[in-house]
């Protein structure tokens, strides 16, 4: 075992079982790829103790010199982290999110007669309800289709 993978090791023996955001990085102290899991122990371990079919996957495992990780109290937080990494350092291995889009969030405007609508960059300090975030749009438009009915 060489001196990478024995440090590797010890930073899996000692993540834990907490949702987080994980971030890889290589030799150079450069960010590979952020992710988010609900369980970083499980996560982040299943990198690393499986035969991956993707050459992509591989290779990104293959340059793995140092992981960080921050925990979070929920999967929601999570979310919104790993968002907001991948936007502010572009990682080489993230293909989704690098663009300038957001989740999508249910608003109810606080008003005298209350608009309900889909925003991507919802202001929290507003008073208005905000509900979210959706990993999908066609999950939001569907929820809008149920309370219309």
């Amino acid at each position: 075992m060489n001196k990478n993978e024995l440090h590797i090791r010890q930073i899996l023996s000692g993540i834990p079982e907490s949702p987080g955001v994980y971030r890889y990085y290589d030799a150079q102290g450069k960010i590979l790829y952020v992710g988010k899991a609900v369980n970083l122990k499980r996560r982040v371990s299943s990198y690393f103790h499986k035969n991956h079919e993707s050459a992509r996957l591989r290779l990104l495992v293959s340059k793995i010199a140092d992981i960080q990780y921050t925990l979070v109290a929920t999967e929601s937080e999570a979310l919104l982290l790993e968002n907001n990494f991948i936007k502010e350092f572009q990682p080489k291995y993230n293909v989704l999110l690098k663009d300038d889009k957001s989740y999508p969030w249910i608003s109810i405007r606080k008003e005298y007669f209350p608009r309900v609508q889909l925003v991507r960059n919802p202001n929290l300090n507003d008073g208005s309800a905000y509900f979210g975030p959706y990993t999908s749009v066609g999950i939001v438009k569907e929820v809008f289709h149920m309370v219309k009915s």
